[in-house]
């Protein structure tokens, strides 16, 4: 139950983290899917170079796994220049902070994963890094305390958020470039998983590709978990490096995702509903408790796949199933 839990609650593993990097588009021409995006991406980059200038700051908010982190490597590439990767938790200390600002150099990309995490001082520090390259640091106390000036060089932030609610107003208003990431077609992820395929040196069919395309649940870092996993039923089971059809009906089935990408997580919420609270409406806290997972789990990574899929309506008072999910439930 721990894998299936950790392939549908898209949290990024171990593993994850290691075979991305071989799997992760370097170039916006590589990158497939979110069209708008990249070419809007493509025309501000563009112009940045003709005027030999950073990039203006760019954030990038969405679901988890549809690719914030790689375009943030794709820009650094484009642009040439070097990237730093740090996320919110984990610059916690002022000091750290003023650390990693004054070693970019001209035109750097820093890339802060879960920006909306910031603390409350560091963000503070942030606005005038942003703004004017340069921050002000206050040391000692009362009568004792002056300021320290850090001059900075010109350089890119780009944060990633999957709560962009959460943002505070002067810091969303700091950034010149804006996206959303949508999920991502059946055909993109089916094209994504061919391209996966090849690197990871594994056949695949392209009905192959289709029938994990249709379980990815729109998410490219899904797509790919789901790719690994039917490989190596098919290397143990079938004893070759080729995927077809069979094998991916037959690993999903190992895994107990059905068709739809729903595994026993969604559908233990679904029932849930319906047993317990006749289908609903019910709210967020009363599901959280009853499911025994976080509010945060269920608004960030489960519901935005079944409300996107239609089994899943959110109202004022509450969470309530659709007819779909009724129907795909089985429950009369």
């Amino acid at each position: 139950m721990e894998e299936i839990k950790r392939l549908i609650l898209n949290q990024e593993n171990e593993e994850d983290r290691v075979i991305s990097l071989s799997l992760r588009p370097e170039r916006l021409d590589d990158f497939v899917g979110q069209p708008d995006l990249v070419s809007g991406l493509r025309v501000a980059i563009t112009a940045a170079q003709k005027r030999n200038e950073p990039l203006e700051h760019t954030l990038f908010s969405g679901p988890p796994g549809l690719g914030k982190t790689s375009l943030a490597h794709i820009i650094a590439n484009e642009m040439n220049r070097r990237i730093t990767v740090t996320s919110g938790p984990a610059i916690d200390r002022a000091g750290d902070f003023i650390g990693i600002l004054t070693n970019l150099e001209e035109g750097d990309v820093l890339f802060i994963d879960e920006i909306h995490r910031l603390s409350k001082t560091v963000e503070e520090f942030l606005y005038p890094a942003m703004e004017n390259f340069k921050i002000d640091f206050i040391v000692d106390k009362g009568p004792y305390a002056k300021t320290i000036n850090f001059n900075l060089k010109p350089f890119t932030l780009i944060g990633a958020t999957t709560r962009s609610g959460l943002l505070t107003t002067p810091l969303r208003d700091r950034f010149g470039i804006f996206y959303h990431l949508e999920f991502y077609s059946q055909q993109d992820l089916s094209s994504i998983i061919s391209t996966s395929a090849g690197k990871l040196n594994v056949a695949i069919d392209s009905d192959a590709c289709l029938g994990l395309a249709l379980r990815a649940r729109g998410t490219p870092r899904i797509a790919n978990r789901l790719l690994r996993r039917s490989r190596d039923y098919a290397q143990v089971n079938s004893n070759k490096n080729h995927i077809d059809l069979k094998i991916v009906n037959e690993a999903m089935k190992a895994l107990r995702i059905d068709p739809q990408g729903l595994d026993e997580l969604d559908r233990r919420l679904l029932t849930i509903i319906k047993t317990n609270y006749s289908g609903g409406p019910v709210g967020i806290e009363a599901l959280a408790a009853t499911l025994n997972e976080e509010t945060d789990t269920i608004e960030d990574v489960i519901e935005p796949y079944l409300l996107k899929a239609g089994f899943l309506r959110r109202t004022s008072r509450g969470r309530e199933l659709t007819p779909m999910a009724i129907s795909h439930l089985g429950i009369k």
